[in-house]
């Protein structure tokens, strides 16, 4: 079950594109037009530091993910295994048919988590401001560091699926998983920005992801019945 899992979170994130470059592309644009004329005039001068952005940003979302799965642990303890297992399942699945609704551009609601965040968001953001300009590796993972609490639906709904994992460790995983799949179009953003955005534009790449990610959200919820 968890290799299904970490499958399904990995090709969240890499479907999930067509959201990462509407949320995350100005960023990543900014931060690359922040370093010095040197990096920017070679042809992949801003790969390391893309990388180390990256990196930190991962490193945030598998602190978060170990977070959520040690809370879902607390939830089964209180309640009958059996019982707490189901509802979580229950829960994650719910919340990636809801995903899948928001990447096809089908429903909104998870945008709803973007704003619940921001609460969280206005107290890290000064922080990364510190950081700025961006003139050394170490700055650019330290600022990763801070970007991967930015309010994201995307990331809060694997948060909310991280709950259900079964452990700190198998959360902390599906949110690395989740993360290497949204670093080929964040680092191919940093590179090619103009080219990936038209593509991520198209209407039915957002409704394959849409899709993609609603029928592992149904297999989820039909999981007491297809492992028994």
């Amino acid at each position: 079950m968890i290799e299904f899992s970490l499958a399904a979170a990995f090709l969240a994130g890499l479907l999930g594109g067509v959201h990462c470059i509407g949320m995350c592309g100005g960023i990543v644009g900014a931060l690359g037009l922040g370093l010095p004329a040197s990096v920017r005039q070679q042809r992949y001068g801003v790969l390391p530091y893309l990388l180390g952005y990256n990196a930190g940003r991962l490193i945030s979302y598998t602190l978060a993910g170990a977070l959520f799965g040690g809370v879902g642990v607390v939830a089964a303890n209180l309640l009958a295994v059996n019982q707490a297992q189901q509802v979580l399942q229950f829960v994650a699945g719910i919340f990636m048919v809801a995903l899948g609704l928001y990447l096809g551009g089908w429903w909104f609601g998870i945008a709803r988590l973007e704003r619940a965040g921001g609460g969280i968001w206005r107290r890290l953001e000064p922080l990364g401001r510190k950081l700025l300009p961006v003139r050394t590796l170490p700055q650019a993972l330290a600022l990763g560091l801070v970007w991967g609490w930015l309010p994201c639906g995307l990331v809060y709904s694997i948060l909310i699926w991280a709950i259900a994992a079964g452990s700190a460790v198998e959360g902390a995983l599906l949110l690395l998983a989740f993360g290497l799949g949204t670093l080929p179009n964040l680092l191919a953003m940093g590179l090619f920005a103009a080219r990936l955005a038209a593509w991520t534009r198209q209407v039915w790449v957002r409704r394959i992801a849409g899709a993609t990610i609603m029928a592992f959200g149904v297999a989820t919820l039909a999981g007491p019945w297809i492992w028994g």
